[in-house]
């Protein structure tokens, strides 16, 4: 009787109409680096006032490997942040109760880069090699990489540049696809001297951003939920409507947190977010979870042995793009 009527609830609580924001409501949002053009849709909703036209004053904290965003969400820090899937599912397993209202990112674009002359050419070559890796909120793929291939690595901590890798204090670095890969190139390093692994390759294909908050908070405002993830998605398809003024505006944020970049880098960034965010051939909605998408990366993670039990995905997930389709 209880399940039945916990149900029930469930049912009432997804089929009621979602409330509007209140003019003006405050919010703090923390995305989970540096600013660049992986977050260039959040900063275009910001400037161009989508946030202020569904009544939300948004403050964009800094984030970056020293502020960790799923730590500002869960201790009521930033209203919302985000992160990886992988994170949220571990963090939720682990009773963090952490909602996924948007998935932004529908592919991996993470990939471990190593350079051939130091002999590594297929994943075997790793292991007793050095690798670095970012915080714990960037290692679960990598992770459940070395126990793919039953590698032993010594893992160093890699922060914010690619210095560590290029002066050979590390053979094995991260990197991502938009980011820290065009940052070897642009450092002079040839394509051809580099051997890539794109996790996404080796069964690793994991949803990465996605937009989250607790679920508390959604419980006590579902419309300022909606109504950022809505400002935010129409920041993102803005900046890719019109890629040289959202360029203008992420360089705004970057010149601010004087970080060593540079538009060209930011334009390949912001081209391969596209890429990510919409890829071609994949027709979902942009925010859009798809349970089998949730499903087969918890499954990866409970096979890895990162979690124990699988989070319910409706109680995971809150469809805040459509939310009358929940």
């Amino acid at each position: 009787m209880n399940r039945l009527f916990s149900l029930v609830l469930m049912m009432v609580w997804l089929a009621a109409p979602i409330p509007t924001a209140a003019a003006g409501t405050q919010v703090s949002f923390i995305p989970q680096w540096l600013p660049q053009s992986q977050f260039a849709g959040y900063y275009v909703a910001y400037e161009k006032g989508f946030y202020g036209d569904r009544g939300l004053d948004v403050k964009i904290l800094r984030g970056g490997p020293d502020f960790p965003a799923s730590e500002s969400v869960i201790t009521g820090k930033a209203d919302f942040g985000t992160m990886f899937l992988t994170t949220a599912i571990l963090k939720r397993a682990n009773g963090f109760k952490l909602m996924n209202i948007a998935q932004i990112v529908q592919r991996s674009a993470l990939m471990l880069v190593a350079k051939k002359a130091s002999g590594i050419l297929v994943p075997a070559d790793m292991n007793g090699k050095k690798v670095a890796l970012w915080g714990e909120e960037f290692q679960i793929q990598p992770q459940a990489f070395f126990q793919q291939h039953h590698l032993g690595v010594k893992i160093l901590h890699q922060g914010s540049t690619m210095n560590l890798f290029l002066r050979g204090g590390v053979q094995v670095a991260s990197a991502m696809w938009y980011n820290e890969y065009y940052r070897l190139l642009q450092a002079g390093v040839n394509p051809e001297e580099l051997t890539t692994f794109f996790l996404a390759d080796y069964g690793l294909n994991f949803p990465e951003d996605g937009i989250y908050c607790l679920e508390s908070t959604f419980k006590k405002d579902p419309g300022k939920c909606v109504n950022f993830v809505q400002a935010s998605i129409a920041g993102w398809k803005y900046a890719f409507a019109h890629p040289d003024e959202a360029l203008d505006i992420v360089m705004k944020y970057v010149n601010a947190a004087h970080l060593p970049t540079n538009r060209p880098q930011q334009k390949w960034m912001l081209q391969r977010m596209q890429d990510i965010i919409q890829p071609p051939g994949a027709h979902i909605p942009m925010g859009t979870l798809s349970q089998e998408s949730y499903e087969r990366v918890a499954r990866e993670l409970k096979k890895y042995g990162f979690i124990g039990n699988v989070p319910a995905f409706h109680q995971f997930y809150r469809n805040c793009e459509s939310p009358h389709e929940n």
